[in-house]
C-alpha cells in the first residue's frame, strides 16, 4: 500500500480522502491556497502544503506547484477529488510521466471518456444507447443551426469539456439557438479552456439516473447500483437518492448492465459514473455522459452497497483487485443527499460567504452522516464553491429516511452566514417529492416559482 497520498483539493471532499487513508494506514499531505491556510483539511493532515494564491488558476489548478509539492513530501499518489484537476488528462498524464500515481482512469481512458463528443462515440461502438445528436464537435452557429434543423428541437447545447452545468444551454426553437450557442460557448471557453460544443435532442420529461461503477487493473468492473439525480436547478444537482423510485426490477437490471458494458468496452479503472437520461413515458434510457472521478453524491451509493468507494479508489490505485465481486454486492433500504451551501436561495441563490460565528451539525441515531469541512469560527472564502457541507441518511424504506433527512435539517444550524438549509427542508418535504414523483424539470418549472414567492 502507498506510503504517502497527495490530495489535490480542498473542503470536505479533502476531508473525506484524508479520513480514508488514515484507516487504511497511509499517510496524507494537504495542499491550501493562502485563503486556506485555517481550513480543516489542512489541519486534518499529516502535512501540509501551501501552493498559491487564494485564486484557483494560481493554487488548485497550479499543476506544476502540485507536482512540486508532491516531490517535495515525498507523496507516492495524488488523489484529486471532484472538481479541479480530476477530470484533467493534462495533469494526469504528467502525474505518470512523474511515476507519480493518479488515483483514477488513466489519461488516455480520461481523454475518451472525459470529452463528451469522444465518450458520444465509443459508447456508439459499445452498443450502449446514445440520444439522437451531432456525430462531432460544433465550432459554428451555422453549423448548430443546420444539425438542430436534423435533429428536431427541442435540443441541448453542451459544452464537449467540463462539468459542473457550464456550457449548458436548452433551446425550443431556431430563434433561441443563435444566442443560446454564442452564450455557452463562451461560457464554456472561460471554463474549460475549450469552446468546442455538441448538440443532442432533448429527452423531455426526463429523469437524470447515474450508475456508479469501480473497475480494477485486473480487468474487472461491477457497479454498485443507481442514484436518482433529476432534482436539479440550472443543470446542477441539489438532492440525489438511491434508489430510483422511477426504475423497476428489470429496467434497473438493463440499466447497470448498460453502465458496466461501457466501462468494460474502455477497461475503466478505478470509480467513474455513467450517467443517464430516462424516458419515464416509453422506459427508454440513453447515455448522457461519464463522469471519470468520485462524485458529490458518492455517500448515498455507500450507504445502500455498503461499499467504501473512496478506499476502493485508493485499493485500485495501489494495483489491489477490487475487494468486492458483482456477486457480493448487495443493496440494503434507501439513502437520501442533501447538498448544504453558503448561498441565499431567496436571493437567486447568491453566495454567502463569511465567518460561522456558531454551528451545530445534527447527529445521532443509526443512518445519518454529515460530511463537511466546517467549523465553529471557520471563515467561508468567497473564491470557491458554496457548498459547505452534505448531510446524507439511510433509512429501511424511503419514508424512514425522508423522516430521518427532515429531522437532520431540522437541527442544522448555521449563524453567521445564509444557507439554503430551509430551502432544502422545504424541499424535501414537498408532497410530489415525498410521493417521489419528479423529473429534471420539477425544481425549476414548479418547486422554485411556488417557493419564491413566499415571503
Amino acid at each position: 500500500m502507498f506510503n504517502k497520498i497527495l490530495i489535490a483539493n480542498r473542503g470536505e471532499i479533502a476531508v473525506r480522502i484524508i479520513r480514508a487513508a488514515r484507516e487504511l494506514g497511509v499517510g496524507t499531505v494537504a495542499i491550501y491556497s493562502t485563503a486556506d491556510r485555517d481550513a480543516l483539511h489542512v489541519h486534518l493532515a499529516d502535512e501540509a502544503i501551501c501552493v498559491g494564491p487564494a485564486r484557483s488558476t494560481e493554487s488548485y489548478l497550479n499543476m506544476n506547484n502540485i507536482l512540486s509539492a508532491a516531490v517535495a513530501t515525498g507523496a507516492q499518489a495524488i488523489h484529486p477529488g471532484f472538481g479541479f484537476l480530476s477530470e484533467n488528462s493534462k495533469f494526469a498524464r504528467l502525474c505518470e510521466e512523474m511515476n507519480i500515481k493518479f488515483i483514477g482512469p488513466s489519461a488516455k481512458v480520461m481523454d475518451m471518456m472525459g470529452d463528451k463528443i469522444n465518450a458520444r462515440a465509443e459508447m456508439i461502438k459499445a452498443r450502449v444507447p446514445v440520444t439522437p445528436g451531432s456525430e462531432g464537435e460544433v465550432h459554428t452557429t451555422d453549423e448548430a443551426v443546420k444539425i438542430a434543423e436534423e435533429i428536431g428541437y427541442p435540443i441541448m447545447l453542451k459544452a464537449s469539456a467540463g462539468g459542473g452545468g457550464k456550457g449548458i444551454r436548452k433551446v425550443n426553437n431556431v430563434e433561441e439557438l443563435v444566442p443560446a450557442f454564442e452564450a455557452a460557448q463562451a461560457e464554456a471557453q472561460a471554463a474549460f479552456g475549450n469552446g468546442a460544443m455538441f448538440i443532442e435532442r432533448m429527452i423531455f420529461p426526463a429523469r437524470h439516473i447515474e450508475v456508479q461503477i469501480l473497475g480494477d487493473s485486473q480487468g474487472n468492473v461491477i457497479h454498485l447500483g443507481e442514484r436518482d439525480c433529476s432534482l436539479q436547478r440550472n443543470n446542477q444537482k441539489v438532492l440525489e437518492e438511491s434508489p430510483s423510485v422511477a426504475i423497476g426490477h428489470t429496467l434497473r437490471n438493463e440499466i447497470t448492465a448498460a453502465a458496466v458494458k461501457a466501462a468494460q468496452h474502455v477497461s475503466y479503472e478505478n470509480a467513474g459514473t455513467i450517467e443517464f437520461l430516462l424516458d419515464e413515458s416509453s422506459g427508454k434510457f440513453y447515455f448522457m455522459e461519464m463522469n471519470t472521478r468520485v462524485q458529490v453524491e458518492h455517500p448515498v451509493t455507500e450507504f445502500v452497497s455498503g461499499v467504501d468507494i473512496v478506499k476502493e479508489q485508493i485499493r485500485v490505485a495501489n494495483g489491489n483487485e477490487l475487494s468486492v465481486k458483482q456477486e457480493d454486492v448487495t443493496f440494503s433500504g434507501h439513502a437520501i443527499e442533501c447538498r448544504i451551501n453558503a448561498e441565499n436561495p431567496k436571493f437567486n441563490f447568491a453566495p454567502s460567504p463569511g465567518k460561522i460565528t456558531n454551528l451545530f451539525l445534527p447527529s445521532g441515531g443509526v443512518g445519518l452522516r454529515v460530511d463537511s469541512a466546517m467549523y465553529n469560527g471557520y471563515s467561508i472564502p468567497p473564491y470557491y464553491d458554496s457548498m459547505i457541507a452534505k448531510v446524507i441518511v439511510h433509512g429501511e424504506n424511503r419514508f424512514e429516511a425522508l423522516m430521518k433527512m427532515q429531522r437532520a435539517l431540522l437541527e442544522f444550524d448555521v449563524e453567521g452566514v445564509i444557507t439554503n438549509v430551509d430551502f432544502q427542508l422545504e424541499l424535501i418535504s414537498d408532497p410530489h417529492v415525498v410521493a417521489g414523483d419528479y423529473d429534471t424539470s420539477f425544481l425549476g418549472n414548479v418547486f422554485l416559482p411556488e417557493y419564491q414567492k413566499e415571503d
